[in-house]
């Protein structure tokens, strides 16, 4: 058995802190270049040591066999981060930017056992009752919203004008938000992503998730808000809450990441310089699974705890240790090349794998999918309105995401009438309207304005 301890410091020009052996996943280096840290980490074996944040010690997974073996194993790799040593001895900064991705919440991901599979059975069995014609026919409704913002601009921010707010619009509808609630949840979890005044959005995200809770419990719906209360598990409101808080909240980062990075793809990379217009759906289910396997949405997480003192592949692991999985890294595994080719498509770790493994994934590859269709339909002549490889990324350790995408085409007329100032809520919001781009908070009101019309 070794420790990382008996291996050489890290050669000079080593993205690790000089002088030190954990590798940062923190900073625009590592969001410039994760490809060279990963491959700096191989140089430890399956898993390195890093720093997370300043403070924020765990291991990281890099090699495919293990990830697996650490995913399909929870008796001895737990995800309840009570678990987690450092931060119950005080050694964690309280103020540590990752700690609400990591600190224990009542949900399925943070739960184990027959509590895992009590929370995880609502949550799967009641995205099962979805109708995916509804959310298909759902997102393209979305999507000509959204263009219709910013269609006769002829140019547009593609992340923040289209691939973050779709999923967050549609999740409203599937989870059966009125307009009031539906706004005040776009508006917090838009903060959330953007880093807004985080405690005060967690706060508005709460108590719209309380009272859609409440509202449902009173008038239920055919929606997945209702049929989680109606299931056999039944559900406290507080557990309602944190099942609706990571499928809404933390559901919605994902598919926003897919979209944009496949979009980047396909507008920029020269094998899908045909344009799906020439190769059809395969086209873009061919960018998406490029980014699953290359550019993972969420490209380290799943963090896990040993329940004792472990060994994993030849590495002495104490218990409490956060051991996080690199999807990215995992699925460049250098081990993978020669039989890559003969793998499904499927193989990535995109998803997770074993009972964590992600229960949305049907729902958000439709999405992602009829999302990118409906744009690249609508608007065919689109092209990145920025050289490629001038694009930066949004710097933190779980994710995989662009800062912005810009993307200029020509300019497309509405595809309905937009709706009376009166509808818009509010003078600012009716300015904003005007302008052909609502309120921030006023989202979902928006859409249901322009719909009914």
């Amino acid at each position: 058995m070794q420790s990382h301890s008996e291996f050489q410091s890290p050669p000079p020009g080593c993205p690790a802190h000089a002088g030190g052996e954990r590798v940062p996943l923190h900073g625009p280096e590592f969001a410039a270049a994760p490809d060279a840290f990963y491959d700096t980490m191989r140089q430890y074996g399956p898993s390195a040591p890093v720093e997370l944040a300043p403070g924020v010690e765990a291991e990281l997974v890099t090699d495919y066999a293990t990830a697996l073996h650490v995913l399909q194993n929870p008796d001895t790799f737990a995800r309840d981060s009570r678990r987690w040593r450092a931060l119950n001895e005080g050694r964690v900064p309280q103020d540590s930017p990752v700690l609400p991705m990591m600190m224990y919440r009542p949900n399925c991901m943070f739960s184990d056992g027959a509590e895992h599979l009590r929370l995880r059975q609502a949550v799967t069995e009641s995205l099962a009752r979805l109708d995916m014609h509804r959310v298909s026919r759902h997102v393209d409704r979305v999507a000509a919203y959204l263009i219709d913002q910013f269609g006769l601009r002829g140019k547009a921010d593609l992340i923040s004008d289209y691939a973050q707010l779709l999923p967050l619009l549609v999740f409203n509808d599937l989870f059966g938000c009125p307009a009031e609630i539906g706004d005040r949840l776009i508006s917090a979890i838009s903060n959330l992503f953007d880093g807004v005044d985080v405690e005060r959005a967690n706060e508005v995200m709460a108590g719209a998730l309380f009272e859609l809770v409440t509202l449902k419990r009173s008038t239920p719906g055919e929606d997945v808000t209702s049929w989680l209360m109606q299931h056999q598990s039944r559900l406290t409101d507080e557990e309602m809450v944190h099942q609706l808080a990571l499928l809404i909240g933390a559901g919605t980062e994902p598919v926003q990441n897919i979209i944009a990075n496949a979009l980047r793809q396909l507008l920029s990379e020269e094998e899908f310089a045909g344009g799906p217009q020439g190769g059809g759906d395969v086209l873009v289910e061919d960018a998406i699974n490029e980014v699953l396997w290359n550019s993972p949405p969420i490209a380290n997480y799943a963090t896990h705890y040993p329940v004792h003192e472990v060994e994993l592949s030849g590495t002495k692991l104490a218990a409490g240790t956060p051991v996080l999985i690199s999807f990215a890294a995992a699925n460049a595994d250098p081990s993978l090349s020669a039989s890559r080719q003969t793998f499904s498509k499927r193989a990535h770790l995109a998803w997770g794998a074993g009972p964590h493994a992600c229960p949305a994934k049907d729902p958000a590859l439709l999405i992602s999918i009829r999302a990118i269709e409906k744009l690249l339909n609508t608007l065919p002549d689109i092209e990145l309105g920025v050289p490629a490889q001038t694009l930066t990324w949004r710097p933190g350790p779980f994710h995989r995401a662009l800062n912005a995408l810009p993307a200029r085409f020509t300019p497309v007329r509405s595809e309905r009438r937009r709706p009376l100032p009166a509808a818009a809520e509010g003078g600012a919001a009716r300015a904003q309207e005007q302008q052909g781009k609502p309120q921030k908070g006023s989202w979902w009101s928006g859409f249901l304005s322009w719909w009914r019309v």
